[in-house]
């Protein structure tokens, strides 16, 4: 079904019917959040005993089985369940249904599709049903939905596409954006279409028709060029993994530039200038992104920069001279005088307000508004209105739920939520359109001064940059502590400086007309200037400098620029009569509630708060349908919503694109419905214990078949469950048996057992040290052990993706090896991959080696190891290496085991022994010392006895 149209109310009215203790409905593939909103929307529905019951790994599996067995509604993570099941400790046999989230991610590869096969096995009439309301997914590769069915065993599928509408009063305002705003978003567009240009041209082998702009609008379309890329990443140069990580860049830029203020956007562009200059280490940087260097990133830098201030370039930056008054009061009175008299001429003469002290002389602040600030201003200035003259037409007795005045804004994220919250609050109704929030925007680049100045000192001292913080919410402490991150003073001590400071403050005075700041070094100037990135950085220092030369002077910087905290006396009796003005609930007409959009949460949150003014910041098309069916529920109520968007912006386009592709892959999925064949679904027998006709030895009478019922199993360690391979297991007719193995990962047989490793994992135990303690146990114990590397389906099959893994591929070693000219980092960490692996073969030459392409070609070549060999033994498999394992069995007795190790006389070797001749610590300190000698021998007997009885001093 479509998003928005309420799929977690459908889910939750489905498992109330349910909801009795001879029924066992288990909900998969739900995520945390998912849980516990389904949790509390049954909560509100009635199911409370017990209700929707988590099973996580918290919860033993003895504890597990109880629940079982009393009945109930569900949620299990999927490897629990596979385990549960594959023990039987759960009657399969008895499950009245599951119900699957996210169906369009079920895959062959999955655990959801593992657990439908075990449930099929044991189960014909128990129900499955599958959800989801993501038809896009469905829509690539060839025949999606089949497969999907196919892996779910379903026979039966329905589309819903939209239910009956009852529209509310919609108010589509389209606002444009300013001028500078509109160059910038050409320009990123600009820049989008020839990175795309130059990655069709780097890679023309591939089937690229769906890269274009259109697509680039959404999140996933990185992920669809990268899975596109991802078999042959190993033979695209940094070009293209260049373009690739530009692609996502230019994206987050138009999002940006429709949602952060200018100030933040300049600071954010410089952040990607400076990461495009320099490498975290401070050394130059070798592949930069191409479109950095192109005219239309040098309009979308000047315009940037346009929008928050301009630099008169006959003006010198000049710092305001300091002068010394401690004493003479005629120069006080004279200074403030002067001051005085030319902030009113300046109010009176040209019109503008009094500049700031701290500005720099020769920059003259923008601060371009975003364009939706002032209309949202307007929207509130409406339905203000609107709610006066409701008021006054309500009849005093009406019984129809007529919802409350509260106002809602929706908006994206959090973050344009705590940005339009911090408008709101400082905003001035009074100025003219374009200018309302300029006390907040003088703020915030008084703040953005102060970044610079923190970027120069940490230049400095060799640091990397950091993000511009928000005002909002912060004091001058926390930016403090945020420019003095490796101070390592005491709050005394910080507070003793702030003292002095203040004290020194008070007995100067800054005027302006000094001589100006201290030039920027002109070293490499020409070079720098011959770029747009190059200006900007020595525009930047510019700045830094002349606030480093203010912060010398000993002048504070208030960053937050509020006034001194009045002390409140609450002990007086002065506010009790007053306090329901200042401290009570707030009347609905007077509440503006601000809230990004989420998911089907968002539901709950209309049904609770029942707006009838709903204003949406930002399109979202969800978030439409969840109106639709809040104004359905509701038919009696009047609700308005003012739906905002950007005209011709890639706001307006991407929203259009959506309900677009929606709508084809609803039309998609209808027609691959109606030309589709059934799935054949496979019967298999319960326990796979099929007869198996197979050569068990060809010593036998020449190698005669025989006739083995012993179904082909494999012994799997219970950590392997978080990989797909014991599901391609059991699809190929291998029984899986999960156990504890201390030694290996997988028992094919008696005599080989496999430990197997992803390419990143890989590289972790070999830099930790823990694959050669794997192997040396393996060696010891099994006659063939292997090491399976396991390469990923899509990805490509060689070892040159290792400078890939950044986590991982960092050069270990006291010497690195000496870098050939012309090699790259590449041909580093592929070498050193290979050294290692050599270094291993040599040290236990026993051990085999597979490399395996996908977890497909592991099923197969399992399958071809385990031909004419006898079958494994659980009971030995999980028991080889316990006894040389101090590890081992960890987690039963945790406690009493750890007791144990710090007794004298005890340890890793005979702990286990003791553990099984003894089944309480209590029985330990009940025997004599001839007992405990007996179990330890003379002397380890002796220093536990003495040191349980007589204590550590005579040990």
């Amino acid at each position: 079904m479509a998003r928005g149209l309420g799929l977690r109310r459908i889910i939750c009215t489905l498992m109330k019917i349910y909801d009795s203790p001879r029924s066992l409905v288990l909900l998969i593939n739900a995520t945390p959040e998912e849980e516990s909103e389904i949790g509390e929307e049954l909560g509100l529905m009635g199911c409370r005993k017990p209700g929707l019951r988590v099973l996580g790994y918290e919860t033993g599996s003895k504890e597990r089985q109880e629940l079982y067995k009393k009945g109930g509604l569900f949620s299990v993570t999927s490897r629990i369940l596979v385990v549960d099941m594959l023990q039987s400790d759960i009657p399969t046999h008895l499950i009245t249904g599951i119900l699957v989230m996210h169906a369009e991610k079920v895959t062959p590869l999955v655990l959801e599709a593992f657990i439908v096969r075990l449930y099929r096995e044991k189960n014909k009439s128990g129900f499955l049903k599958a959800f989801t309301d993501q038809p896009e997914h469905i829509t690539s590769g060839l025949s999606p939905l089949k497969n999907i069915m196919k892996e779910l065993q379903l026979r039966k599928e329905d589309v819903k596409k939209s239910l009956e509408r009852r529209r509310a009063d919609v108010v589509e305002l389209s606002q444009p954006l300013t001028e500078a705003m509109s160059d910038i978003h050409h320009a990123i567009i600009q820049c989008m279409s020839t990175t795309l240009s130059e990655l069709k041209r780097s890679n023309t082998t591939l089937d690229l028709d769906d890269f274009n702009v259109d697509n680039a609008y959404f999140r996933s379309f990185e992920l669809v060029v990268r899975r596109q890329l991802d078999p042959v990443w190993h033979k695209v140069g940094p070009k293209t993994k260049q373009l690739v990580n530009d692609l996502g860049t230019l994206r987050r830029l138009l999002y940006y530039l429709l949602t952060y203020d200018p100030l933040h956007f300049h600071a954010y562009l410089e952040t990607i200038i400076a990461s495009n200059t320099t490498t975290f280490s401070g050394a130059a940087k070798q592949h930069q992104s191409p479109w950095l260097l192109t005219d239309a990133a040098h309009i979308i830098f000047q315009m940037a920069k346009r929008r928050c201030y301009t630099v008169d370039p006959s003006t010198k930056v000049r710092l305001p001279q300091v002068i010394d008054l401690v004493d003479d009061d005629d120069a006080w009175e004279a200074l403030d005088e002067i001051e005085n008299s030319a902030s009113t001429a300046t109010a009176k003469g040209k019109g503008k307000e009094k500049r700031p002290a701290w500005l720099p002389q020769g920059m003259e602040p923008i601060l371009e508004e975003l364009p939706k600030w002032n209309l949202l201003a307007e929207i509130l200035q409406e339905v203000e209105g609107e709610i006066i003259r409701q008021e006054s037409l309500r009849k005093p007795m009406t019984s129809v739920n007529l919802g409350k005045n509260t106002v809602l804004i929706m908006a994206s994220s959090t973050q344009t939520c705590t940005v339009l919250t911090e408008f709101l609050s400082t905003m001035n109704s009074d100025a003219p359109d374009g200018s309302k929030g300029r006390s907040m925007m003088l703020q915030k680049l008084r703040l953005y001064l102060w970044w610079k100045t923190q970027l120069a000192e940490r230049k400095e001292d060799g640091k990397s940059h950091f993000a511009l913080p928000d005002i909002a919410g912060h004091t001058g402490q926390n930016f403090e502590k945020l420019s003095s991150d490796s101070d390592n003073l005491s709050e005394a001590l910080k507070k003793k400086d702030r003292e002095k400071a203040e004290r020194a403050a008070s007995r100067r005075r800054v005027r302006g007309g000094a001589p100006s700041a201290p030039a920027p070094s002109r070293k490499d100037s020409s070079s720098k200037t011959a770029s747009v990135m190059g200006q900007i950085q020595t525009e930047a220092e510019s700045f830094a400098e002349f606030w480093q030369s203010q912060s010398s002077a000993e002048r504070p910087i208030d960053l937050t620029g509020t006034d001194e905290l009045t002390i409140l006396d609450f002990e007086s009796g002065a506010f009790e009569n007053e306090f329901d003005t200042h401290y009570g609930l707030l009347a609905p007409e007077q509440t503006v509630l601000l809230r990004a959009y989420s998911d089907d949460s968002d539901d709950r949150m209309l049904a609770e708060i029942q707006p009838k003014f709903i204003v949406m910041f930002e399109p979202n098309m969800e978030f439409i349908r969840r109106i639709e069916v809040y104004k359905s529920s509701n038919p009696g109520m009047a609700v308005r919503v003012y739906h905002m968007v950007y005209g011709n912006s890639c706001e307006e386009q991407k929203y259009l694109a959506g309900i677009r592709k929606e709508k084809e892959s609803f039309e998609r999925l209808i027609k691959e419905r109606g030309s589709m064949l059934l799935p054949l679904l496979e019967e298999r027998r319960e326990g796979g214990s099929d007869a198996v006709i197979k050569t068990i030895s060809t010593r036998i009478a020449g190698g005669r078949r025989e006739i083995n019922t012993e179904p082909s199993q494999v012994i799997v360690d219970m950590r392997e469950f978080r990989s797909t391979l014991p599901s391609l297991l059991h699809a190929a007719n291998l029984l899986v048996i999960p156990a504890t193995l201390t030694v290996g990962d997988y028992i094919i047989t008696p005599e080989i057992c496999v430990e197997r490793k992803s390419l990143s994992d890989l590289i972790s135990s070999f830099n930790s040290g823990r694959l050669y303690t794997q192997c040396e146990l393996m060696s010891v114990h099994y006659k063939i052990p292997v090491l399976l590397i396991e390469f990923e389906e899509d990805k490509a099959f060689t070892l040159d993706i290792v400078s890939d893994l950044k986590s991982y591929a960092k050069p270990t070693g006291k010497y690195p090896a000496k870098k050939k000219q012309g090699s790259g980092p590449d041909s580093d960490h592929t070498a050193a991959l290979q050294s290692k692996i050599c270094l291993l073969a040599l040290t236990f030459p026993r051990v085999r080696i597979i490399w395996s392409s996908s977890p497909y070609a592991t099923t197969e070549i399992f399958n071809d190891l385990k031909k004419n060999n006898p079958e494994p033994d659980p009971v030995k498999a999980i028991a080889v290496g316990a006894d040389d394992d101090p590890d081992a069995g960890t987690g039963i007795n945790a406690a009493a085991e750890e007791l144990l190790r710090c007794i004298p006389g005890i340890n890793a070797k005979n702990i286990k022994h003791v553990m099984n001749k003894i089944s309480t610590v209590r029985e330990l300190c009940e025997m004599n010392i001839v007992q405990v000698q007996e179990l330890l021998g003379t002397e380890p007997g002796r220093l536990c006895w003495e040191f349980m009885h007589k204590g550590e001093k005579s040990s």
